[in-house]
Formats: C-alpha cells, structure tokens, sequence
C-alpha cells in the first residue's frame, strides 16, 4: 500500500507523530510525485514481523522489513531508521531493510497500517509514504482488556511456534477464566498471566470485556481436601479462589506430586480441613511463589500418578484427584485403545500404498481382542474406517474416564532409510507406561527408536488418565512397512503391546 502526494504524507504523520517527530523537516509539499518516481523505489513489500495483526503495548518489539531498490533511506513514521541489511546476511540479495523499534507510552496506533516513509535520498522528489500490509493496534496499559474463555478446554500455547503438532501447549482452561488480554498477533491473544509470564490462546475461545480498571488478582479463602465413599475413584481439593482466575499444572515425580499454580491469587488461606474420606491424596500444602502467583501442591500416597484434572465449580477451583485403582489387573480395568487415524484422514502411505488408518485399525482390533482375553473392559475411539476427529476422541475419553490409554499409529520419515519402533508420552508421571510399551514391543525384533518425552500430540495431552502412544514401526521404510502390512506381525504387534500394558501395572504392583 502506497501514498505519493505530499500533503497525503503530511496527514499520516501528523496522525501518528510521536515526541521524537519532527514535521517541518519533512519534504517540501511543493513537488509533484510521479507514478515514475514511486516505481522507481522499486518497493516489493512493507511488512511487520510476523506478518499479521498485531496488538501491542508500551515496552513490546515492533518489527518491520521492507524490500525495495538498494541504497534508500527507510524509516518508521516517527523517523526511527530501518537500515539496509548487508547483502551477506540475506543470502547475497540487496534492498533488505529492517530494524525493531520499542513501543513507547506516548505513542498511538489504533488498528492502521504502519507507515514508513521511503527517500531515494536526493533532492528530486519528497518522501513517499506506504505502509504495511497488515494493521497494528497499541494498547493503553491503563485500560486493561479483560475476556473470558469460551469453553472447557481452551488451550494455551507458551509461544507462537508451530510444527506439523501445532504450538507447544502450557495447559487447559476450564470455561468463564478471566484472562488479561495484552497482545494480539494474528488469531492468537497475549495473555497476562502473571508479572512475568505471558501465554497465547487462540482468540475464538476468548470472549472480550472491554476495557476496564480491575487488576484481576484475588484473595484466596480456606480449602477442603475430602473424597468420594471407599468405592469411588477419586479424591477432591478445593480451593476459594474468589474468581475464576487462569492457571496451569502438572506432574511431578519422587515424590509422586500435582502442582497447581493460579495466576492473580495471593494467599489469605488460614485454614485446611483434610477428611477422612482421602484415599490417594497424603498431604496438601500451598506457597506464595511470587506475588500474584499461589501454587497448590498435592502429594500422593502411590508413587504411580493416575490422573486429576483442574477446573471450577462456582468461583472454587477443584483439583479431582484419581485415585490408584484397588486391583492392578487386566480384568479389573477399563482400557482405552485409539486406532489413529480413519476415514478421510488417512495417515502415511508408504509405497505399497495401504495407508496408515488401515493398518492401526487392525492393530488396535488385535489388541481389543488380547485385552478382552484377559478379562479386561475396552473402549475404542473409533472400530471402523471413519472419521473421528482428535477433538470427539478427546471428548469421549474424557467422559468414559478409562483407567488408561494406548493410541496406535504408524511412523513416516522423509528419509526412507529410517526404520523402527517407539514409544510417546508427554507427562513425565505417565514415562513408566510409554517405556513398559517399548520394552515388550522391541520383542519383536524391531531396531530402537526411542523412548520419546514432552510429545505434542492431542492424545498425549489429558491429564486425567495415564497413556502413550505407539508408533509400531515406519510405514515410509519398505522392510517395516513390509512387516505392518503382514497379519501375522499386526497380531504380534497387539500382543506386545497387551504385554506392555501387563508390564506397566506389575511394575507399579512393585512400586512402594
């Protein structure tokens, strides 16, 4: 986007003069620009860094490049210089110009393209004003944004990157959390979660407030800490929070622990009322970690985490805690088992050209059968060749609440020479089940891939239940994908995973 009259640059930077501007010493408003003369400038592109929509706040990085005509002097509206990149950091080419400049209280943006303000460095013609392809909002830290999430599971990402599994997830967001909007870069929210941490949440599961003046911290109150009758599976910690702020958790090891921190709490907690009723919750303590940071942390009596999940009934935040289950054997457990893929989505094809969701089901039947055998209940994501999105599994698992989870899929490479089997977990508590896995499928005589932590992947995500995933061998190398199209290697695939999962419950029967 291009401007090439004068008194038309003028008004642009009398829009968004800041203290540093200096309009008298912009270009005389007495020549004529010609269409020549722009194009001459050779401008390709304006652009912010990222390319998108962007909101931003006094103290954030606005970052601009612009490809034109080498040997030009380029510059933000307020005068701030973009200079010319040396020709060797862009790969021999010349005309990259590009700078960052640090969002100050006094200036004003209000969802425009940013101008800059390109001269060809000569007395022939003014400046000429474009402006970048995307707008930018600055926003007034004095009137915070506030919005509330959409749904029960509203992600957070840590930051903006992506790979083929989408951005790195922080965690999960019961529904109606107030969050603190304090950037935007595309379709992606800032949040503020606390002094130091922010997180990005997709904007369709944010609905904004408006501007307002609360600071969004909250007293906490007393706790209760009880569980369901002898027979039931789980354990409760509740916790007055006031509102229903944002948070984040996880699980640690030795000792078996879940941590809960909640972002704008601040400890007014005189009190903790432990019942009688506990059956896997051994003790709860709290610390202010920081000063609008409260962490909740909740030791287990078993040295095996089974699963909790976070959320809020009313303005109390509940952690619900599963306990172990009383009897560690197949025939007293309810196993879920996730053929990947199916219907239109159809995972790897190697070159035989059976794909990926042909061969999983078929495992995943083997392994129903093996688990039946042994007594044990089984609930499958999907038992034909159909469509079954990762978000319907997710729901269904959560609301069968199996007592753990194995996910079936076919590995691919770019690179046909990589072969192998593995194991995915992304919850450190749940490694033991991913490498019990692993150990009894290398049975089969199939080379090492690995044992691989901190997985992306949607059904590695719930906390709720303990599951892995398994990536039985490389459909793209032609002698495994030679052994996952044989029956009989699908059926001793499903019987090693059966023997993992049996693997995985003795060792945890071992565990003190």
């Amino acid at each position: 986007m291009k401007f090439s009259i004068p008194l038309l640059f003028l008004g642009f930077f009398a829009q968004f003069a800041v203290a540093q501007t200096s309009p008298a010493k912009s270009a005389p408003a007495t020549k004529t620009i010609t269409p020549a003369a722009v194009d001459s400038l050779q401008v390709e592109y304006v652009r912010t860094q990222p390319d998108a929509e962007l909101w931003l706040q006094p103290g954030d990085r606005l970052q601009v490049r612009v490809k034109a005509r080498t040997g030009l002097k380029v510059s933000l509206w307020n005068k701030h210089p973009l200079p010319e990149l040396p020709a060797a950091q862009n790969k021999g080419e010349t005309g990259l110009y590009a700078g960052t400049y640090i969002v100050q209280p006094g200036d004003k943006l209000s969802n425009l393209n940013v101008p800059v303000l390109v001269d060809d460095t000569t007395d022939v013609y003014p400046y000429n004003v474009f402006s970048t392809s995307s707008k930018v909002t600055l926003l007034n830290p004095a009137q915070p944004l506030y919005g509330v999430t959409q749904s029960k599971n509203a992600y957070m990402n840590y930051g903006l990157g992506e790979d083929r599994l989408g951005g790195a997830k922080m965690g999960f967001l019961d529904s109606l959390v107030r969050v603190q909007v304090n950037g935007k870069v595309g379709r992606d929210y800032r949040i503020r979660l606390s002094n130091t941490l922010n997180a990005y949440i997709p904007e369709q599961q944010v609905k904004l407030e408006g501007p307002g003046t609360y600071t969004g911290e909250s007293l906490t109150s007393s706790w209760s800490v009880t569980g369901d009758s002898a027979q039931g599976k789980y354990d409760y910690v509740r916790v007055a929070v006031g509102q229903r702020l944002p948070y984040t958790s996880y699980m640690d090891v030795d000792p078996a622990r879940i941590i809960v921190d909640i972002y704008g709490a601040v400890s007014n907690t005189n009190w903790m009322t432990l019942h009688r009723t506990l059956r896997e919750v051994k003790n709860v303590q709290y610390q202010q970690i920081a000063s609008d940071v409260y962490r909740v942390i909740i030791d287990l009596k078993h040295p095996q985490a089974w699963g909790y999940s976070v959320g809020y009934k009313g303005t109390s935040l509940v952690v619900k805690v599963k306990r172990q289950p009383p009897k560690l054997k197949l025939k007293h457990l309810t196993i879920a088992v996730d053929a990947g893929h199916g219907g239109t989505n159809k995972g790897a094809t190697g070159k035989t050209g059976i794909p990926e969701k042909d061969i999983t089901l078929k495992i995943a039947q083997q392994l129903q059968q093996e688990l039946t055998g042994k007594k044990a209940t089984v609930i499958m994501t999907r038992e034909a060749d159909v469509t079954v999105d990762n978000t319907t599994r997710l729901q269904k698992l959560r609301e069968a609440q199996p007592d753990l989870l194995v996910s079936v899929h076919v590995n691919s490479s770019g690179r046909p020479e990589v072969r192998g089997t593995s194991t995915y977990y992304r919850h450190l508590a749940f490694r033991p089940l991913s490498q019990a896995l692993y150990e009894d499928v290398l049975q089969l005589g199939l080379k090492e891939f690995g044992n691989i932590g901190g997985f992306n992947f949607a059904l590695n995500a719930p906390t709720e239940f303990p599951n892995a995933l398994v990536e039985t061998a490389f459909g793209s190398n032609p002698e495994d994908e030679q052994l996952l199209i044989n029956a009989q290697f699908q059926e001793n695939m499903a019987k090693q995973i059966r023997k993992g999962v049996q693997r995985f419950l003795k060792e945890t029967r071992k565990r003190k």
